[in-house]
């Protein structure tokens, strides 16, 4: 609940970047409505260990594939040297969002560097426009699983409202703090934070 207007805030900071992802953000905000409606159902039925113990090498594996990604600049090379995606890639792309958008609903954690990771790979564009596709996704997923969650009675609003708050702050000032820094900077920032929770998850 607290998450969603943050990624809204988030989403409106990079409206600008918008624009040139519409494409792509209509081809996957189906599957992320779905996969977090799907997930958020999980959750209020199953055992959180089944996600859990799958989160760190989830993790480590996003932030290994964009550190790949990264390394050979190939978001940077993808128009000039390989073309539009192929349709195989294209399907690929929709149901790997269908899965992060089902562990999104279901669990959450690092679910921005799962959806840039597989944003890259398509060659989407720089890092501001793949913030701004994945910010949007992310809220789709999010607001769709608050829906199952008020349903359920599952939010504990005392503490929803003023994270909230602090989400919308945190969300828009992110977002334009990104868009001031160049795009390769924030790549081994996102890079570094994807290890760093993958640490952690290991840890715990």
């Amino acid at each position: 609940m607290a998450l969603v207007p943050g990624a809204l805030a988030g989403a409106w900071g990079y409206r600008r970047e918008m624009p040139a992802a519409r494409r792509w953000l209509l081809l996957l905000i189906g599957p992320s409505l779905l996969g977090g409606m799907i997930g958020s159902l999980l959750v209020t039925r199953l055992d959180p260990k089944y996600f859990s113990e799958l989160v760190p090498w989830l993790l480590l594996a996003a932030a290994l594939v964009f550190l790949a990604d990264t390394l050979a600049g190939r978001s940077r090379r993808f128009d000039l040297l390989r073309g539009p995606p192929s349709p195989g890639s294209i399907a690929g792309l929709i149901v790997f969002q269908l899965v992060v958008a089902i562990y999104g609903g279901y669990f959450g954690a690092g679910i921005g560097i799962l959806m840039i990771s597989s944003l890259a790979l398509m060659g989407v564009g720089d890092m501001h426009r793949m913030n701004a596709l994945k910010t949007v996704l992310n809220a789709c997923i999010n607001g769709v699983s608050v829906i199952v969650f008020v349903a359920d009675a599952k939010v504990a609003w005392p503490l929803a409202w003023p994270m909230a708050v602090s989400a919308i702050l945190g969300g828009y000032l992110g977002a334009r703090l990104a868009l001031r820094i160049e795009p390769r900077y924030v790549r081994w920032a996102v890079i570094g934070i994807g290890f760093g929770l993958a640490a952690y998850y290991f840890r715990r």
